[in-house]
């Protein structure tokens, strides 16, 4: 057994658990104490020299603000900001971080010199953005009296060369603030024209409608003025028909009497006095007879002066002219009653169609009402639009501010040397007692009498006692277990000396 556990008893002894390892810990941490001190001294070794030949790197860091608009919301009508802030700062990071501008700080400062002469440029531009952090502040600021949160954020930027630093920090601020401003005044102005368009949009949507509307009023009069309706079903056709039928008679009456005037000169009673005296004449004589001749002669004179007596009193003429005039008449009134049919035909074909007609007119009058709302609210927007753009000009709205310059830090925030010479230390240390560990579990050395009873299946006789303070053991790795057996020898020795005059006594 090795030397350091013979004081155990088998009590003690009685498992190898992890109680018995922890009990056997300073004699193993002893044993192996050179697995332990040698990579503690290399790592501190290492450590100390990281501490002292990493380069060290400088932050200069800059607070910016973006500040509230000075006049209330409620008179300029501008909406509070409700972007997120990692939004924000994402944007932001994206637009100033951009290739052109990171080459042109790198060629404008002389930034990584060894660097662009032995890599690629775009893996000295993904340096320096890995150098540049944006990031929120953790405490919001409380601004105005309705207690808004402001946002801030810091810009960081790492380098080499202290005034580098700082120099290139100041240039990231100056075109945060300038491109602040310029896209806030774009934004505002892009937001005028946008809600201009969309108002000009909806106004001439809604004088379409209304033209729409007057179309159809237009085409659809007949059918949407129940009056004329009425007037015109109460008026009807019968009052043209009594018109024409009295003309009618009228002419029939005027013809007769123009018969009765063609036939006045054969119902003149010297003519009708003639004609019986030629009949009585003929009924007695011949043809050529002097009586019948005279009579003859008689009728053609009575019919001569019952004409002459006519022609005297002749009213034909008047009632000729009176028929024509009755028959233009009647005329004017047939056509007046087919274009009363007419119009009686399509105010009914109009009636008919008003319902549909209504409905569509009251559609577009729902659809005009819309937009005169939609109307309403973007007019609205445009004046807060105008309000916040005009701020925008005068610099009195939302912006951007610095409220701590970047400054030639004084102190390297990397390599922390105390930190990294302590680091040295803590992971040789543990590498040293993870090896030692590692070398225990691998030997398996038999420490105790429940190593050696797991060993041999079989419990010791007797336990022989370590004697200490005979003299120095000289200890080594290789000689522990030759030296242990030795001691024992030796006190087993002189343990017989000592018994043996005991032994001749009796």
């Amino acid at each position: 057994m090795n030397d350091g556990y013979s004081g155990y008893s088998a009590d003690t002894d009685g498992g190898e658990g992890g109680g018995d390892l922890i009990a056997y810990l300073p004699s193993i941490l002893w044993q192996r104490r050179w697995w332990i001190i040698v990579p503690i001294v290399l790592c501190t070794i290492v450590g100390v020299a990281a501490a002292v030949l990493l380069p060290a790197r400088y932050r200069s860091s800059a607070t910016l603000l973006v500040e509230s608009p000075e006049l209330p919301a409620q008179l300029v009508g501008q909406q509070q900001n409700t972007s997120l802030i990692d939004q924000r700062i994402a944007k932001i990071r994206q637009q100033v971080l951009s290739r052109p501008d990171l080459i042109e700080l790198i060629e404008n400062n002389n930034l990584y010199p060894e660097e662009r002469g032995s890599k690629p440029l775009s893996e000295v531009i993904d340096k320096m953005r890995k150098a540049t952090n944006l990031s929120p502040v953790s405490a919001d600021i409380q601004t105005g009296p309705g207690g808004t949160n402001t946002i801030a954020f810091s810009l960081t930027f790492d380098y080499s060369d202290p005034q580098k630093a700082q120099i290139v920090a100041q240039d990231f601020v100056e075109r945060l603030v300038k491109l602040d401003a310029t896209q806030t005044a774009q934004a505002a102005t892009g937001t005028v024209e946008f809600l201009q368009d969309q108002a000009n949009g909806l106004l001439g949507q809604i004088n379409a409608i209304e033209r729409q509307i007057e179309a159809i009023k237009a085409e659809n009069g007949m059918a949407l003025s129940t009056g004329g309706m009425m007037m015109l079903g109460g008026g009807g056709g019968g009052g043209y028909q009594a018109q024409i039928a009295a003309l009618q008679r009228e002419n029939a009456q005027l013809q007769a009497q123009l018969k009765l005037q063609a036939s006045a000169t054969d119902r003149d009673p010297a003519v009708q006095a003639a004609e019986a005296q030629l009949a009585a004449a003929q009924a007695v004589y011949s043809d050529t007879h002097p009586d019948v001749l005279a009579a003859r002669q008689r009728l053609a004179e009575a019919r001569k002066f019952a004409a002459v007596n006519v022609a005297k009193a002749n009213t034909g003429s008047a009632i000729r002219s009176q028929i024509a005039s009755n028959a233009a008449a009647i005329s004017s009134l047939q056509a007046a009653l087919s274009n009363d049919s007419a119009r009686t035909a399509a105010l009914a074909n109009a009636q008919a169609r008003a319902p549909a007609v209504n409905e569509q007119i009251a559609q577009l009058q729902a659809k005009a009402e819309g937009l005169r709302t939609n109307y309403q609210t973007v007019q609205t927007n445009l004046i807060n639009a105008r309000g916040s753009a005009r701020i925008s000009e005068q610099q009195r709205g939302e912006r951007l501010s610095v409220i701590d310059p970047p400054v030639a830090p004084d102190k390297p925030t990397w390599p922390n040397r105390p930190l990294l010479a302590l680091g040295g230390i803590v992971a040789g240390a543990a590498l040293g007692l993870g090896i030692a560990l590692v070398l225990e579990f691998i030997m398996r050395p038999i420490r105790g009498v429940g190593s050696l009873q797991a060993v041999t299946g079989e419990p010791p006789m007797v336990i022989i006692p370590q004697i200490a303070g005979r003299r120095p053991v000289q200890e080594t790795d290789g000689d522990d277990d030759r030296d242990a057996t030795n001691a024992k020898r030796r006190w087993f020795r002189r343990r017989k000396r000592t018994a043996d005059p005991a032994v001749a006594a009796g």
